[in-house]
């Protein structure tokens, strides 16, 4: 009721000025003392002060928190403006410095925003292209499987220009990775045709360098590190030298074979069941690339068959030696020369059995000697064939005196036509003896 009646009747709410009226009446009806009255003024007038006090220390307390969160929305707006390196945002600290801290915090706001999701996609593109990089980096290192968590990505400089160095440094390990699985690609595939040639286990040989290079592997897994880089050139080299060794070890043996059967006139039916030795006789190693060509099961073949034919050669050494010495003795029998033939033999013997002779070189001299035997014949061969001709004329005249003191050389009996015949021409083959007549 007395509220009620404290209210202004024209403003129709209560005030200052109309409550102090009320107080006044009140202590007027009480009888309060002018001192008590100025001291109650004061007291309220003290209170009222501190009110605005109060207020007014939050008013500008919160000016100051709005002035900072100003302050902090223009540093973080520069900064991201300077981190992403976009011009178009220089300019919002001056546009919106005038009007009140709220309007220029509203102003900020939206350009805060946007810098903040293009921030986000800015951080995902670095931390993608950096990712990349690190996963190359990794697998040229050999250090791709080990736990890597995702590469830091420094966000005071989220540039364009930044980001287009790091595309331009993972397009060179790109380009780098390709290169390498070139290579890669190209040393296995040696080392296959290596083992192919070498008849060596492709699959264990390429794994022992690394599981990877298994051709069920898909190619964009193979390990392209510098370690397995290293291992295949070292593998390739080591494979290159075995195949050389081989070639040396596969044509010294052809070369013995041939000399053996040579040596031993080895029939060629013979000869070509080792046409895969000796086919390579005189190849360079590039030019071996048939698969199996150097196997070691072939080149223990060649040296059994080498060895049998070492042990053989002694026999088989003999068996040819006499025959030359047949052939000699022969020549020189039709030739009319005196030879003492087991005093040849003998001496043949001799020399195989001791070991003193190659037997090759002991059939070049019989060759040699059939040779000078056969020159020898031939240059007695007119005088041969005279003396030939004198004792076969010889015969005749002996034969036809016998015919002439044959009485019964004119009967009629069975191939008297045919002694006749053969009487006639002995005399005339008798006739040309010298210092003969009939």
């Amino acid at each position: 009721m007395v509220v009620m009646d404290a209210q202004n009747p024209l403003l129709g709410e209560t005030t200052c000025g109309t409550l102090l009226q009320k107080l006044q009446e009140i202590w007027d009806e009480v009888g309060e003392s002018d001192e008590e009255r100025d001291k109650m003024l004061l007291q309220i007038e003290q209170e009222c002060l501190d009110v605005y006090k109060r207020k007014v220390e939050q008013a500008a307390k919160s000016r100051a928190e709005l002035l900072v969160t100003l302050s902090d929305a223009k540093l973080e707006l520069s900064t991201l403006v300077s981190a992403l390196g976009d011009k178009s945002f220089l300019g919002v600290d001056t546009v919106k410095a005038s009007g009140t801290i709220k309007e220029q915090l509203a102003a900020i706001a939206p350009a805060l925003e946007q810098l903040w999701k293009q921030k986000e996609e800015r951080v995902k593109e670095f931390s993608d292209v950096q990712s990349q990089i690190q996963k190359i980096c990794g697998e040229i290192t050999g250090s791709a499987n080990e736990q890597a968590g995702a590469p830091a990505v420094d966000e005071s400089d989220l540039s364009l220009k930044k980001l287009n160095e790091y595309q331009v440094k993972l397009q060179e390990l790109q380009k780098e990775k390709s290169d390498r699985l070139h290579k890669v690609l190209e040393f296995v595939g040696t080392v296959h045709d290596l083992c192919a040639v070498l008849g060596m286990d492709f699959f264990s040989t390429i794994t022992e360098v690394h599981p990877s290079l298994d051709d069920k592997t898909c190619v964009q897994s193979k390990s392209i590190s510098n370690d397995t880089l290293l291992r295949l050139a070292e593998t390739v080299s080591a494979l290159h030298e075995d195949k050389k060794q081989r070639i040396h070890k596969l044509q010294e043996l052809a070369t013995k074979l041939t000399d053996l059967w040579n040596l031993m006139d080895t029939p060629e039916e013979e000869r070509r069941l080792f046409d895969h030795v000796t086919c390579n006789i005189s190849a360079s190693v590039d030019e071996v690339a048939v698969p199996g060509a150097l196997a070691l099961d072939l080149i223990e073949q060649a040296e059994v068959e080498v060895e049998r034919l070492d042990q053989l050669k002694s026999s088989r050494m003999k068996e040819l030696a006499f025959k030359r010495q047949v052939e000699l003795e022969e020549i020189f029998a039709h030739a009319h020369i005196e030879i003492d033939p087991e005093a040849a033999r003998e001496k043949i013997m001799a020399l195989i059995d001791t070991g003193n002779v190659e037997p090759a070189e002991l059939l070049a001299d019989m060759d040699n000697q059939i040779t000078k035997a056969k020159e020898e014949a031939l240059s007695r061969k007119e005088i041969l064939d005279r003396v030939e001709k004198w004792m076969s004329a010889c015969e005749e005249e002996s034969w036809l005196d016998d015919y002439n003191r044959d009485d019964n050389r004119y009967n009629a009996s069975r191939g008297a036509h045919l002694n006749l015949k053969r009487a006639e021409k002995a005399r005339i083959l008798v006739n040309k003896i010298p210092g003969r007549t009939i």
